[in-house]
């Protein structure tokens, strides 16, 4: 049995070796795993090949390696994506990948949850990396179709078209949000646009946030403080920083507040 297994293994990588082009096409889906390698050594087998074969997710590593490996191969974007996104690639060979793809392929790899965490995430540092240089056509593509991080960068960044379109995104999470807000760099005109947005104004915590930004519009921490706790005013007064006005608005509600229950504020 073993010798029968091992003839039915060599005739299955000379097969894959001497196959075809029309074959190939066929091969780079159902080949077994010990035959893999040997479509690689076939005269047919070129880079479009190699982006199917890419779609495989069993593929080994030296696969993938060998596929790297191809200089010509690896000068596509197709193929670069395929070593960035795939779980199996060698991490040096897969972060090499990332750091040369296009900004929308970032994009994808970001949004792809079948990428290894620490690839999407590399993607989103480098999409974050470039905001600066973009033009406000591509920034405002990315608010509609990037990922958190991204559409909070945007936020940040302050540009009323781009803003308006991250904060209306469905990838932008509220810790995204406040971690903008905790940052006291970022433009008014940002902070002004959260505290008005019918979404992220409502959430308890971003209201907490917003009540210590300095930006936030005095009309908005007035209305902010009735829906928040005794103990969230207290923590807030506690803060050295508080502008003055804010102090003295939180100072009133919890007059307001003592009076109305006849207690000592």
């Amino acid at each position: 049995m073993p010798q029968e297994i091992a003839a039915d293994l060599a005739a299955r990588v000379a097969h894959a070796r001497a196959a075809s082009e029309a074959e190939l096409t066929t091969l780079v889906h159902e080949a077994a795993g010990e035959a893999l390698p040997a479509l690689l050594e076939n005269p047919h087998f070129d880079e479009a090949h190699a982006r199917l074969l890419l779609e495989r997710l069993d593929l080994p590593a030296e696969v993938l390696s060998a596929i790297a490996g191809r200089a010509d191969w690896a000068a596509n974007e197709s193929v670069r994506f395929g070593l960035a996104r795939h779980p199996r690639t060698p991490k040096r060979i897969a972060l090499a990948a990332v750091r040369q793809l296009f900004l929308f392929d970032l994009v994808r790899l970001s949004l792809l949850p079948s990428a290894p965490a620490d690839i999407r995430r590399l993607a989103e540092d480098a999409i974050v990396a470039r905001l600066p240089q973009l033009p406000l056509g591509q920034k405002l593509t990315l608010a509609r179709r990037g990922p958190a991080r991204v559409a909070g960068a945007l936020v940040a960044e302050g540009h009323p078209k781009a803003v308006k379109l991250a904060l209306d995104s469905a990838t932008l999470t509220e810790s995204q949000v406040l971690k903008v807000l905790a940052n006291r760099n970022v433009p008014a005109r940002a902070v002004t646009a959260i505290a008005q947005h019918p979404k992220w104004s409502r959430q308890h915590h971003v209201r907490i946030a917003l009540v210590r930004n300095p930006h936030t519009p005095p009309p908005a921490v007035l209305a902010f403080l009735p829906d928040l706790t005794l103990r969230d005013l207290a923590e807030i007064a506690k803060l050295q920083d508080l502008p003055p006005h804010v102090r003295k608005y939180l100072e009133q509600e919890r007059a307001r507040r003592a009076s109305k229950s006849g207690t000592r504020a």
